[in-house]
């Protein structure tokens, strides 16, 4: 699957920047309609070491609401979260309604990392293809937008960050020797990564690949991705003057009656 990927597809600077100026004021008004129809979004970002996951989720926030998103950097699980299931980290950073929850990755890593580096039992990640299913069908009835990505690069373009990560003293930290590990066992994860995009793609669900070699390409097929499944979801044109045209309001509250009443004592004109 992953071979098919045309990893050669590129934008130039002035059309990446056009496309993100367009997409990410799209996001921040889609944001708004989020919150108005108060439904909850889930977006997952997996992918190759120094792939840019954060390079694109950096890109799918810099317009957003600040109150309404969180991002969640997911690592191995500790303390409480260590002794349950694993999926329940997971549940409980769940966003609320009207609200976006960002994983950077997610409880893929049950069958990707735990998978093949043997901290889950065989028969406990085999069966965790389905548990993963059933998790995000929940989600989905529950009326949680749920967007799934995978940012995929070549592995002469990881040696390549791996190589100028090393050698840049600010983005040197970046680079752990898991990473090395990891990358001494590519194709090994690759047939993880092949099962995982085949086992868990479902039609409410499924994963969206991106060809990852060219940065300016992925951050804007991922913000592309992000407001053509949110404005079918909620069924919003984003065409012209239409994206223009905003809810009246995002929470109507009712004026409570102490207040009318002070504001009549004071001689405040109430709006009706």
């Amino acid at each position: 699957m992953l071979e098919i990927i045309d990893l050669t597809q590129k934008l130039d600077k002035d059309e990446y920047t056009r496309q993100v100026d367009l997409y990410q004021t799209q996001i921040r008004l889609l944001g708004y309609h989020l919150y108005h129809q108060q439904r909850p979004c889930v977006i997952v970002f997996e992918g190759w070491d120094a792939a840019g996951k954060g390079g694109a989720i950096n890109r799918l926030t810099e317009r957003l609401d600040p109150r309404g998103y969180v991002v969640h950097p997911i690592a191995a699980p500790r303390g409480d979260d260590a002794d349950k299931h694993y999926l329940w980290r997971f549940w409980r950073r769940l966003p609320d309604r009207g609200n976006i929850a960002i994983f950077d990755r997610s409880w893929y890593g049950r069958v990707m990392v735990e998978r093949v580096e043997g901290f889950a039992r065989t028969e406990e990640w085999q069966r965790a293809y389905q548990e993963i299913k059933d998790f995000e069908t929940q989600l989905v009835d529950f009326g949680t937008i749920v967007i799934k990505f995978w940012i995929h690069i070549g592995k002469d373009e990881q040696l390549r960050r791996f190589e100028e990560r090393q050698n840049r003293p600010n983005k040197a930290w970046k680079l752990t020797d898991e990473d090395w590990r990891n990358r001494d066992k590519w194709a090994v994860y690759e047939q993880a990564v092949e099962d995982m995009l085949i086992k868990t793609t479902t039609a409410h669900t499924p994963w969206t690949v991106i060809a990852g070699n060219d940065k300016y390409f992925a951050r804007v097929q991922v913000l592309k991705t992000v407001v053509d499944t949110l404005s079918s979801e909620m069924h919003v044109d984003m065409t012209s003057e239409a994206a223009l045209r905003l809810p009246s309001q995002a929470a109507p509250a009712p004026v409570p009656e102490w207040a009318l009443t002070e504001a009549k004592r004071l001689g405040i004109p109430v709006p009706k």
